[in-house]
C-alpha cells in the first residue's frame, strides 16, 4: 500500500535557518530516505518552494479563479512530501516518526493512504 506523508512546518521559522542548519536537517532526512530506499519502501520525495511562490486555483460552480498563495489558512505550511510503500498504516506512521525525529522544531506529518499513483510520465 502506498502512503503519502506530508511535511508541515512553520515556513517563517525554516527560512531563518542558516545554510549549515538547513544542510544538517537535510542530511538527517536523507539518512532516513537512504534507509527507506534500501528497504525498497521509498517513492517520490519533494521539497517545495515557499508558499509565497504558490498559486491556488479556486472554483465556485463553473467559475474558476487564481489566488496567490496556498489555499489553507494555517500557521504551518506544506513544505514537502514523501511517498512510502509499506504494508500497513502503522508502518507508515513509523516512517513518519523517523522523518519527524530527523526534522527539528515543531510541525506535523500528515499520513494519508493513496488511492491513485501515477509515476512520472515525462519522456526520458
Amino acid at each position: 500500500m502506498l502512503y503519502a506523508i506530508f511535511c508541515y512546518n512553520e515556513e517563517d521559522v525554516i527560512q531563518t535557518w542558516s545554510a549549515d542548519e538547513d544542510a544538517a536537517t537535510m542530511e538527517r532526512l536523507q539518512s532516513v530516505e537512504k534507509r527507506l530506499t534500501s528497504e525498497n519502501k521509498l517513492g517520490p520525495v519533494s521539497r517545495l518552494h515557499p508558499t509565497k511562490t504558490a498559486k491556488t486555483l479556486r472554483k465556485s460552480g463553473k467559475e474558476q479563479f487564481i489566488v496567490d498563495g496556498p489555499f489553507a489558512e494555517t500557521r504551518e505550511q506544506l513544505l514537502g512530501f514523501f511517498v512510502v510503500d509499506v504494508a500497513t498504516m502503522d508502518d507508515a506512521i513509523a516512517a513518519a516518526r523517523d522523518l519527524a525525529d530527523a526534522n527539528p522544531g515543531t510541525g506535523s506529518y500528515e499520513i494519508r493512504p493513496m488511492m491513485i499513483y501515477s509515476p512520472d510520465r515525462r519522456e526520458k
